[in-house]
């Protein structure tokens, strides 16, 4: 439960320092699901608190792995997972997020960072994925 409101802690901390880059303003989710839409505000308000802003990853007081040029990303299944269900350091995301919200930021990673993986994961798949 501790690491639970450690983690909604930094992604609120990361929320309030975001900028919706579309229209210039921050974007705040209230509550316990988050109300970005795109992959580019889901990137920059959940995951660059651990992944970086450059996605290539962090160590410290723990080790958040880079994201760039990542071919574990090549499989659309692997990262959907992920996101869902969390894996050792990183929370699972599952129930914060849609189905779209999760695809959205899967295949803007996969298509970002170094990444180009253009067979986009689809809302259904993350569906799929849940079950």
């Amino acid at each position: 439960m501790a690491s639970l409101i450690a983690v909604l802690t930094l992604l609120s901390a990361t929320a309030a320092i975001g900028q919706d880059s579309a229209a210039g303003r921050r974007t705040f989710s209230d509550g316990y699901r988050f109300v970005e839409m795109t992959g580019e505000e889901l990137f920059a308000n959940v995951c660059q608190g651990c992944h970086m802003p450059d996605a290539m990853g962090a160590s410290g007081a723990g080790t958040y792995p880079s994201l760039a040029a990542n071919k574990n990303l090549e499989s659309g299944a692997y990262p959907i997972f992920l996101v869902v269900n969390g894996r050792r350091g990183m929370p699972a995301f599952g129930d914060m997020m849609t189905d779209g919200q999760v695809a959205a930021v899967v295949n803007y990673l996969r298509t970002h960072f170094g990444n180009d993986f253009q067979d986009a994961v689809t809302a259904k798949d993350v569906q799929d994925a849940r079950r």
